[in-house]
């Protein structure tokens, strides 16, 4: 199976939970002058970002992915993580006087997050890909959130060299013109966002979804946890959740849900199928604290698919 070229974000995560809900604490006609603090009950520092989250559950489904990214001079700790599951690092470039990319992200009880992100190294990584592409045998490629003149960069060069291509802005979509979005989005295999970022999708580019249907093979929506939707060839497939054991934390589940997506693409599974796996790999890492703590291999995968779905993989 070819490789899967991972564009997107390397970062530590600063998870921390808000025994409370926010809007408990939030008045809506004072926001002109929010100030507001919400104390954590715990802290954890995890591996995170866009590119390592997908990589990592890649790996787990038996996947070869190759990390296109930009670290800090603190990267040592998360470049040995990698080593030991077998992930390579030879195209994440450290820089020597920028700090790795860091989020801190608050949890509260309704699962809504608030999250502060530093971009750090992240914000230099517009640099080209077609040496990777030279030298990896890459089968299909995922921009994820970058910096914003990375991913427009990428995306070029992947349209050129006529890789097939997930493109999944994520919260990186509200920095885009509506003219960039829809360059982006011209030629890719697949169109990524959860509900609030195709609306904003949507508004930016003025595009009606007759017309973002045209311009992709697969329009993805993810709905949490209504789970998702997937239009693909004049048709609307609407996947269910799968249900996870116990909720621990949410950080990540999407990064899972594009992994298992991917698994799905290569394998050239039916739209159902795609989203179903992705419905169980993303439920692995809610039931772990943290966005690279759980593990799972095929069986594991196979047995929860039928637990929730009544079908096998």
């Amino acid at each position: 199976m070819k490789k899967v070229l991972v564009c997107g974000s390397l970062a530590y995560d600063y998870i921390m939970n808000f025994d409370d809900k926010f809007r408990n604490h939030i008045l809506p006609d004072k926001i002109h002058i929010l100030n507001v603090c919400f104390s954590a009950d715990n802290l954890s520092k995890e591996f995170g970002g866009t590119a390592g989250n997908i990589a990592y559950n890649l790996k787990l489904l038996g996947l070869e992915p190759v990390i296109f990214a930009a670290a800090g001079k603190d990267f040592e700790e998360y470049k040995s993580w990698f080593k030991f599951n077998k992930i390579k690092t030879d195209y994440i470039k450290q820089l020597k006087n920028e700090f790795t990319a860091s989020a801190h992200i608050i949890t509260d009880q309704d699962d809504n997050q608030i999250t502060s992100f530093h971009g750090g190294a992240m914000l230099h990584n517009h640099r080209s890909l077609r040496s990777v592409v030279r030298k990896e045998k890459i089968g299909l490629a995922i921009c994820a959130p970058d910096c914003l003149k990375g991913m427009k960069f990428h995306v070029r060069e992947l349209q050129s060299l006529k890789i097939p291509y997930v493109f999944d802005p994520g919260q990186s979509i509200v920095g885009f013109s509506g003219n960039e979005l829809k360059s982006m989005a011209k030629g890719a295999k697949v169109l990524i966002f959860n509900d609030y970022e195709y609306h904003v999708f949507k508004q930016k580019t003025k595009w009606k979804q007759e017309q973002i249907l045209k311009v992709c093979e697969y329009l993805i929506i993810t709905l949490g946890g209504k789970g998702s939707k997937i239009y693909c060839g004049g048709r609307l497939h609407r996947i269910s959740c799968a249900r996870p054991r116990s909720i621990s934390d949410p950080t990540g589940a999407g990064d899972a849900y594009r992994a298992g997506l991917i698994y799905g693409l290569l394998n050239n599974f039916v739209p159902d199928k795609m989203g179903k796996i992705g419905a169980c790999v993303s439920v692995y890492t809610v039931e772990k604290y943290g966005t690279q703590t759980h593990k799972f291999d095929l069986k594991n995968l196979k047995n929860k698919y039928y637990k929730n779905f009544k079908e096998k993989l």
